[in-house]
């Protein structure tokens, strides 16, 4: 395969898990992840790019290579208002995807949210949402849309409402059947390596995965 990997989101819980596997893959000959500070993890295959998001020059001149990777998010708490929230989650995919697919990125890849709705009357999830819309519009070869339920796995900080989501869902796991399997917990792992293997497969056209679906294939 012998492919370049973008990764943006990398130094978040599931974009952690996503570059790790990547270095390991022998698929991919490299991984660049773009940063806005330094990351000290040299590694061989690894090219970490530090980047102004805002800057479409600086992303232009980072962002070449085959596969783009998105796992950057926040919460409105975190970025402290929705138009800031706004301006990480939707903002920087669709100008990374933009610009991406001028530069002859064939394939992009998101971590979006289960229940993302672009008509949702949850800010969270209707700007999830609109985000999907616009990269689906943006013309790649290749579209991977990935709708985790609650993330499991270690994070570098805290966040009282996942955990919360997270006790309440792990509680009451096996009551969640059927249509309502997909809310199940995911551990972060589990969606990295779903989202290299739909890479590999490079299908034509849009794929969107819910949750159940994400835990079937990154444990396969």
């Amino acid at each position: 395969m012998n492919k370049t990997a973008i990764v943006i989101g990398a130094t978040g819980l599931t974009g952690t898990h996503l570059v790790a596997a990547l270095l390991h893959d022998p698929a991919f000959s490299k991984v660049k992840v773009l940063v806005r500070r330094p990351w000290a993890h040299a590694r061989p295959k690894l090219e970490s790019i530090i980047v102004d998001f805002e800057d479409e020059e600086s992303l232009a001149a980072a962002l070449h290579g085959d596969i783009l990777f998105c796992c950057i998010g926040t919460t409105i708490k975190k970025a402290g208002s929705q138009e800031r929230f706004r301006a990480v989650d939707y903002d920087i995919p669709v100008k990374c995807a933009r610009i991406a697919k001028e530069q002859g990125v064939t394939q992009f890849l998101l971590m979006s949210s289960v229940s993302a709705n672009p008509n949702s009357r949850n800010f969270y999830l209707r700007t999830k949402g609109a985000t999907e819309e616009a990269i689906q519009k943006v013309g790649f070869h290749s579209v991977n849309i990935f709708r985790p339920s609650v993330l499991i796995g270690q994070r570098k900080e805290f966040r009282f409402g996942e955990w919360i989501g997270r006790y309440l869902i792990q509680l009451f796991y096996f009551l969640l059947q059927g249509r309502w399997k997909k809310y199940r917990g995911i551990k972060a792992a589990t969606v990295a390596n779903a989202m290299i293997i739909a890479a590999k497969e490079n299908d034509e056209g849009v794929s969107i995965y819910e949750s159940d679906a994400i835990q079937s294939m990154g444990e396969s």
